[in-house]
């Protein structure tokens, strides 16, 4: 009998680890938006020295909700405190499982009194809509994530979604608006006009520069893209493909992908036998040189992940108790591994080494070879103090950078080690041949890594408590 549900699957498969590592999905893909406009080096360099135009039109999930209960849903389902949430402000909104374990986050926009929008991956847009089905009074429409390979079919969406950063941002944004624009406080909304249509537009920082993000009909996609690129020419806006685009994370310091804490526990059977036995949950390609017989030793709470200081006891909601019971001092904590260039340049003459050991392969920009990616990082000893969790080259610092999680004791400027490739000679992946591992040295450094990013965002914008 074929599976109907991800507890099918589960069930069927008798080892979660093992499904998730050997997945048959590939390299996870941002899609639509082509590789490169001009190369991703200067696609890259602009956040920081003129401006960018993101185009996140395509690779997330727009989740909308309305109605009575909708504030409640999120009360019930996040650790964020709502205590303070006016309309045209937005959130980083991250819910866990009963147990504790971060399900995902992603960013919830208040558009009216009972209207919002959910926008990031999957995970949280699957569990929010489950939730919303088990007795509130919400209408919700989910308007999924362009297919990683259209093959020529038309793509369409709700909306478009652009983001314009960098140190010329506001120039760009002024010309296009035809005037001077009120710079609104840090994640809040307000409107601006785009080439004769009014949108709205969310005060942000994704790069670590000023800028905003704006959305509107997607009909307008074509014209309102073209207005803005014509607009900043002459301030040297780049439009950003998806090569350039996964750099940002490193140098801004989000994580993006971490598995999410949904394949175990009695509380969460009935959501995996609501989950399809096909999707993001049941095919996600779990990679790296950390491998454990239990899928929890994959999971991580909001610490870990650099979202202690969301975590506010004023509301309900699940997962409460659990994470009440965590000391926070204990926890392991988000940093920047800069990864040694010697180490770095021996991964990457590996492939013409006709003589040499073969190792995973690195790719440039985004060296990940699954959709949640753990390395193991060891000390001295080798004993294993961290998880290295997403890596790739920034072109901004001429360095590869991965994100992680590491031990409270382990101070800044510490020299580590991440464990490169999977053991015994890889897994069934697709994106993943027979190699052996190479132990690269990194130094402990701050998440953001960036120096812009680290002075200019606001407090609390994936480091802190982004608050309203």
């Amino acid at each position: 009998m074929s599976a109907k549900n991800l507890q099918d699957v589960l069930d069927a498969a008798g080892d979660t680890v093992g499904l998730l590592r050997d997945s048959q999905i590939g390299a996870y893909v941002y899609p639509v938006v082509p590789a490169e406009f001009t190369n991703f080096r200067r696609e890259v360099k602009a956040w920081q020295k003129t401006a960018v135009l993101f185009d996140q039109s395509h690779h997330m999930v727009n989740l909308w909700v309305s109605g009575r209960d909708a504030l409640k849903l999120f009360i019930d389902t996040g650790i964020n405190s709502t205590a303070t949430f006016p309309v045209d402000s937005a959130k980083q909104f991250v819910p866990v499982s009963p147990d504790g374990g971060v399900i995902g986050d992603g960013i919830l926009f208040r558009l009216a009194e009972d209207e919002f929008v959910f926008v990031g991956r999957a995970p949280v847009a699957n569990w929010l809509t489950f939730t919303a089905s088990t007795g509130y009074d919400v209408d919700v429409r989910k308007d999924d994530r362009s297919p990683s390979r259209p093959y020529g079919k038309p793509v369409t969406r709700d909306v478009w979604r652009f983001q314009i950063q960098g140190p010329r941002a506001w120039e760009v944004i002024e010309k296009v608006h035809g005037g001077p624009l009120e710079q609104v406080r840090f994640f809040r909304m307000g409107h601006m006009n785009v080439g004769g249509q009014q949108v709205r537009t969310l005060r942000h920082g994704m790069a670590g520069a000023p800028g905003l993000e704006l959305w509107g009909p997607y009909e307008y996609y074509d014209r309102v893209r073209d207005t803005i690129l014509e607009a900043g020419a002459e301030f040297g806006i780049e439009p950003a493909g998806a090569r350039a685009y996964s750099c940002n994370t490193l140098e801004s310091g989000w994580i993006p992908s971490p598995l999410p804490a949904v394949y175990t526990g009695e509380g969460l059977r009935a959501y995996r036998e609501w989950l399809p036995a096909v999707g993001y949950e049941s095919t996600n390609a779990l990679a790296g040189s950390f491998v454990s017989d239990r899928i929890e030793d994959y999971y991580l709470n909001p610490w870990e992940l650099g979202y202690g200081s969301f975590v506010k006891f004023d509301h309900d909601f699940v997962g409460r108790d659990a994470l009440a019971a965590i000391d926070p001092d204990t926890q392991r904590r988000k940093v920047t591994l800069a990864w040694n260039a010697e180490d770095v340049t021996t991964l990457l003459a590996s492939p013409f080494d006709l003589d040499g050991p073969e190792y995973q392969f690195f790719d440039i920009p985004n060296a990940n070879y699954g959709s949640s990616n753990y390395d193991s990082i060891v000390d001295a000893d080798g004993r294993i103090i961290g998880l290295s969790l997403f890596t790739g080259y920034s072109a901004n610092e001429k360095r590869a950078l991965s994100l992680a999680t590491i031990d409270p004791d382990v101070p800044l400027g510490a020299e580590v080690r991440v464990l490169w490739g999977e053991p015994n000679g890889g897994s069934r992946k697709t994106t993943v041949e027979p190699h052996e591992q190479f132990a690269v040295r990194a130094i402990v450094s701050p998440a953001p890594f960036a120096a812009m990013a680290r002075e200019t965002y606001h407090q609390g914008w994936r480091t802190a408590a982004a608050t309203v």
